[in-house]
């Protein structure tokens, strides 16, 4: 399943595009990804009745016109709640009604976000949504507790572990160092790993890519990131440009 995971550039969060009001993580970005025939890469957050919904924020103040946290909403009002520059008007997806959508289409690259002290819930919540979904997919996460926590439920889909140089927010320098030098992989078990395009040359990554297992790199949204992702990477999760090319296909980002 990883080469089906890995045969096509991956569209991050849909093949979204914010100056033609299609909204990241939408409907409308995943009909594109779909046609284009991209993979989808998405966000999933856990509602406070312990249902996933595909949402890269905790918070909705930056997507949608409402505020305040996903964790004290249901997943029935999520899905409820409009998602800003929708020339479509799409609303937050459930993770059922995104599984429900692609049905097997193009492969899913699924992003579980970090739950403090939640991360069994979500965990539970993806596994039980995908367990009899027949399409390919796969789960990630940048909390390796995630991973953990899907092996111990015994979840069959393939796992990677997302990584970058930097330290998380709200983290010790110590663990920021445990988690960019992959000290956590023995518990983690990752099958792939998705590394930020900056930190392809982290030594943890080399070795772990020399060693014959597979790295995406995200986010390639300029031609200076696409040529450091062409060699130093096996697959690329975009956004704005042309992902054979590298060329923009709009306003080029800026190199950061």
């Amino acid at each position: 399943m990883l080469k089906q995971i890995f045969a096509r550039p991956i569209a991050h969060r849909g093949h979204h595009d914010v100056a033609q009001s299609i909204a990241e993580n939408s409907k409308a970005a995943f009909t594109s990804a779909i046609a284009n025939r991209y993979a989808i890469e998405c966000d999933l957050q856990l509602t406070g009745d312990d249902q996933a919904i595909v949402f890269h924020d905790e918070n909705l103040d930056r997507l949608t016109p409402q505020s305040g946290k996903v964790s004290d909403i249901s997943v029935g009002q999520a899905t409820n709640i409009p998602l800003k520059n929708s020339a479509e008007h799409d609303h937050i997806m459930s993770f059922a009604q995104l599984l429900d959508f692609v049905d097997g289409r193009v492969p899913l690259v699924v992003e579980l976000k970090s739950q403090k002290g939640r991360n069994a819930q979500l965990a539970k919540a993806a596994h039980e949504t995908a367990k009899d979904y027949l399409g390919v997919l796969c789960f990630k996460s940048f909390d390796p507790d995630l991973l953990v926590q899907l092996h111990r439920i015994k979840d069959k889909w393939p796992k990677g572990i997302v990584v970058e140089r930097e330290t998380p927010e709200d983290e010790s320098s110590w663990t920021g160092f445990l988690l960019r030098h992959l000290v956590h992989l023995p518990l983690s078990r990752p099958d792939f790993v998705s590394c930020d395009v900056n930190s392809l040359d982290l030594p943890a990554v080399r070795a772990y890519r020399s060693s014959g297992r597979d790295v995406m790199s995200w986010t390639i949204n300029n031609s200076e990131r696409w040529a450091i992702a062409q060699e130093n990477a096996d697959q690329i999760v975009f956004e704005n440009i042309n992902p054979q090319t590298g060329r923009p296909t709009a306003k080029e980002a800026p190199s950061l």
